[in-house]
């Protein structure tokens, strides 16, 4: 029983500390993404997790939903304008359960035909690991064409 009283101490300050040092790197990188909305003058919309949109052309069609499987178009790069992934303009197709937070909740702020800009926080992209070109703890911008929605 002793035992435990010191492990469970430990394991609480573990914990606290991941979470302080979580919301610190999310209060950093909120301020990156507003310094970049105002740097180009975008009129963003925050959802209150993180993420940021902005709508360009509304589109006329339907919104997806989180489990829609979409066509889009996109070019991915960081703040600094570094292209890290971009698509053919005519699109790739996937599952928006499929893909990274910040997708699969943005994607569906836009209609058919809509077009705009993602602006997601590590937390809701790859984290603290990254991804093979793009580091951890790193700002996603993504310019977003939805071409499609399909609903099986």
């Amino acid at each position: 029983m002793k035992f435990y009283i010191p492990l469970l101490l430990v394991l609480s300050i573990t914990l606290s500390c991941g979470k302080k040092k979580q919301e610190a790197q999310d209060k950093e990188e909120n301020a990156i993404i507003l310094k970049y909305i105002s740097d180009n003058n975008l009129n963003a919309i925050a959802t209150g997790t993180g993420l940021y949109y902005v709508i360009n052309t509304q589109g006329t069609g339907v919104n997806p939903i989180s489990s829609s499987q979409v066509k889009v178009a996109y070019k991915g790069y960081l703040t600094d304008g570094s292209v890290f992934d971009e698509s053919e303009t005519s699109g790739i197709i996937f599952g928006l359960n499929q893909v990274i937070k910040g997708w699969t909740e943005g994607i569906p702020y836009f209609k058919e035909g809509g077009t705009g800009k993602l602006l997601i926080p590590s937390s809701l992209g790859y984290g603290k690991d990254g991804n093979s070109s793009i580091p951890g703890n790193t700002v996603l911008i993504f310019d977003i064409n939805l071409i499609k929605v399909y609903w099986f």
